[in-house]
């Protein structure tokens, strides 16, 4: 590998930028791509580079000449920022890091955010404005907040909302979520940012308990991650349809 190119793909590394090494098998030679930023190769190339991406596994593809090149993938670490140290966030974080998630709590109550309730995950004690700031949300941040009380999720999202986050669940009621609706569109957020907002949080599998519904959660964070093309298409025909209702209204 040339210097300049290793040079380059360590510094992305150290920005968390999401790249894909391409080596020509043939010759030798290596390129940078950036799926997620349309560079560094044709449409072609930069389609499969996105597909190896998605599924976190390197592999060989063959151009439409006929050239087999091996695209290794350079993801940046899965991560995942709780806001709320409540009864739910205990068996998602345990899932979370099963899953291979670097997972924080952000919760200024210490009488919730505990090592005794959270032995191994790392607490943030600070106001959830504060602490998604010290996250530092990107490409491939799941944020989720649990607390109910808008006093603390809202600065979280309003924070969140201006990230790359590729997952931000809400947890609570549709009355709930309705309601912070209302209040990020008072803050100046349009139906684009808001139709990010998985709420009510997790997939519709008749979750009651806390364990079922951070399956529930854990299933919709990895249908975003993997699946994010069908996921974003989705949300986009709900927020039309959601449109379309509104109008006829």
């Amino acid at each position: 590998m040339k210097t300049a190119l290793l040079e380059q793909l360590l510094a992305d590394r150290v920005a968390k930028r999401q790249v894909v090494l391409a080596t020509d098998l043939a010759t030798g030679d290596g390129r940078l791509l950036y799926p997620e930023e349309g560079q560094g190769g044709d449409a072609a190339l930069l389609d499969a580079a996105r597909r190896v991406m998605v599924a976190d596994k390197s592999g060989i593809v063959e151009t439409a000449d006929g050239r087999k090149v091996f695209l290794h993938v350079y993801n940046p670490p899965l991560r995942m920022l709780i806001v709320g140290a409540v009864h739910i966030a205990q068996p998602l974080s345990r899932m979370a890091m099963l899953t291979g998630y670097d997972v924080a709590i952000v919760d200024p109550r210490r009488e919730f955010a505990t090592q005794d309730r959270f032995p191994g995950i790392t607490l943030i004690d600070a106001w959830p404005d504060d602490g998604v700031d010290a996250f530092a949300p990107d490409r491939r941040t799941a944020i989720v907040t649990l607390t109910h009380d808008p006093k603390l999720d809202d600065p979280a999202l309003i924070k969140v909302l201006r990230s790359d986050a590729f997952y931000i669940g809400c947890l609570g009621s549709n009355r709930t979520h309705a309601k912070r609706v209302e209040r990020l569109t008072a803050e100046g957020f349009g139906a684009a940012d808001l139709v990010r907002l998985r709420a009510p949080v997790g997939l519709d599998i008749g979750a009651k308990s806390p364990a079922e519904i951070a399956i529930s959660v854990m299933g919709q964070i990895t249908e975003s991650l993997r699946r994010p093309v069908q996921v974003a298409a989705g949300l986009a025909a709900g927020a039309a349809a959601g449109s379309a209702v509104g109008a006829a209204e």
